[in-house]
């Protein structure tokens, strides 16, 4: 087994994808997170492109990591501008990491027809700013940019730009497959190439994913020698995102036979706090961390992975700290619906009446358009009402909902009363919202929360719509799907009817007996 250095660059390429948007606060938040993880470097931005990253930086002097290196980005020195004296050169130590990463042309096209200067002027920047940097005192990365097409289109000169690299100092050379459009084999290929040539010096790999190889192509450059692997966590970036940490260090460590400084059980945990900051949705299809990742609804899965669950998993799923789930459906049967059950019955077994009676309510309630595979919440409240082991929280006697008259500025509001009772009392509430689910959720809130304050702590995070069977346009059975959080747990409850607003009550209403349930039984 060997060694592959993990450098994260979240913080500046993912920072570069659609919608992202980090605050300086977000950025110290992930540095944490990635440090916990193991990450061996965090790349957190360009110091002399932007006032945010030079706060950033400022705030980051009083970090104290235990993993990671913090890294600056940069470019080399601008053409006739000594090191020196060069404004952006200058960003790079005034930012105070103990490395910085600096990228340079390495293919021909970029250094005529960008830079606007000979191929021998290029090295000779490249060799003087890493130079400069490595006689202060900084571990300096070398990204040779657009590496990969640079080499195909003259791999002397390609080869010349990271022999230049080397005469500076680079402590590493990272291969830059920038457009993101090689495939595997050319990338084992011509890394192989450069780690012949500088046995010395540690080569990396930086991977883009316009061609959907991004993660495939960073494991071909280790099987070929490189010992140093950046990306991003969840794999966001510029244009299709980079390759996917998460995805390659366990690729790594469980298939390829390399060590890495990675706390793999944190793998999920880390992945969900960086796309909570990032404020993007983790994927339930994501390799090692998705919600789905270890999910089973066929029947004959879930009956091989209770008996022995390698027989339909790669890994155990902890190993990554993720979950096993069995998705609820009329195709899985009695082995899906046992280890819920037996979370409130132990001794349940698969032919037992509590389990053959749960399975007839499942396949009516599936009959009428419920379907549970992604709102285990309802499911849950679902199974102990079958059992008679729901506790009652509250009754919703009577609701109604209307839209109302449009105010001056055009805007349609909605109205909603409510009477709930709790035991023998009885509260009437209402409420104006956005819309007639907003108004709905609203009323019933202030009338549950004098009676459960813990209400108040929570709130809708989704809210889906499913048209899942139509006779004619207007008479369709309609599917609802909420996502709710208390800002610990997430959970998915669904509600179905002919009537959308009914369809919203039936799912708002299983939201807030899940918490409800949930405070009852952790208290």
């Amino acid at each position: 087994m060997s060694r592959v250095r993990v450098f994260d660059s979240t913080l500046r390429d993912g920072s570069q994808a659609a919608g992202i948007s980090f605050s300086v606060q977000d950025k110290l938040n992930i540095v944490s997170a990635l440090d916990a993880f193991g990450a061996d470097y965090i790349e957190a931005g360009n110091p002399g492109s932007n006032p945010k990253d030079l706060l950033f930086f400022e705030k980051a002097k009083q970090l104290t990591l235990q993993n990671a290196k913090l890294c600056a980005f940069g470019s080399t020195c601008r053409f006739g501008v000594e090191p020196a004296e060069d404004a952006n050169i200058q960003s790079l130590l005034g930012a105070n990491t103990p490395a910085v990463a600096v990228f340079g042309k390495s293919w021909k096209l970029h250094v005529t027809e960008i830079l606007k200067i000979s191929p021998e002027e290029n090295l000779a920047i490249i060799r003087d700013t890493l130079r400069y940097l490595t006689e202060q005192g900084k571990e300096v990365i070398f990204d040779a940019e657009h590496y990969f097409d640079g080499y195909k289109n003259d791999p002397v000169y390609a080869l010349s730009a990271l022999g230049a690299a080397v005469e500076g100092g680079a402590s590493c050379l990272c291969l830059c497959d920038t457009n993101g459009g090689c495939m595997p084999w050319e990338i084992e290929e011509i890394t192989r190439k450069a780690v012949e040539s500088f046995p010395a010096v540690t080569v990396g790999i930086h991977c883009h994913n316009d061609t959907g190889c991004a993660v495939a192509n960073s494991l071909a450059g280790v099987r070929a020698g490189a010992k140093h692997v950046q990306g991003t966590f969840t794999g966001f970036g510029e244009r299709c995102g980079n390759g996917d940490l998460s995805v390659i260090v366990p690729d790594l460590m469980l298939k390829c036979g390399q060590t890495t400084g990675c706390d793999l059980p944190a793998l999920r945990n880390t992945a969900l706090k960086i796309s909570d900051i990032a404020n993007i949705h983790l994927s339930g299809s994501a390799p090692y961390t998705g919600a789905n990742a270890f999910a089973h609804k066929g029947g004959m899965h879930i009956d091989g992975v209770m008996k022995l669950p390698r027989s339909f998993e790669h890994i155990p799923p902890e190993t990554v700290g993720n979950n096993r789930h069995f998705l609820t459906s009329e195709v899985s049967g009695r082995g899906t619906v046992l280890p819920v059950i037996q979370k409130f019955i132990p001794n349940a077994e698969k032919h037992s009446e509590s389990t053959g009676k749960v399975v007839e309510v499942l396949k009516q309630k599936e009959l009428e358009g419920y379907q549970y595979e992604a709102a285990e919440a309802s499911f849950e409240l679902l199974v102990k009402k079958s059992l008679g082991l729901a506790q009652s929280f509250f009754d919703v006697t009577f609701f109604k909902v209307s839209d109302d008259v449009p105010y001056p500025n055009g805007h349609m509001p909605s109205s909603a009363i409510v009477e709930i009772r709790v035991g023998d009392e009885s509260r009437i509430a209402g409420s104006v919202g956005n819309g007639p689910v907003n108004a709905l959720d609203l009323a019933m809130r202030d009338a549950l929360k004098n009676f459960y304050p813990a209400i108040a702590g929570m709130h809708l995070t989704d809210y889906k719509v499913r048209v899942i069977s139509s006779g004619s346009a207007t008479d369709s059975t309609i599917r609802v799907l909420i996502d709710s959080t208390d800002g610990q747990a997430v959970w998915t409850t669904v509600g179905v009817s002919t009537d959308i607003t009914e369809a919203s009550f039936r799912a708002l209403t299983d939201s807030y007996e899940y918490l409800l349930s949930k405070n009852r039984s952790e208290g």
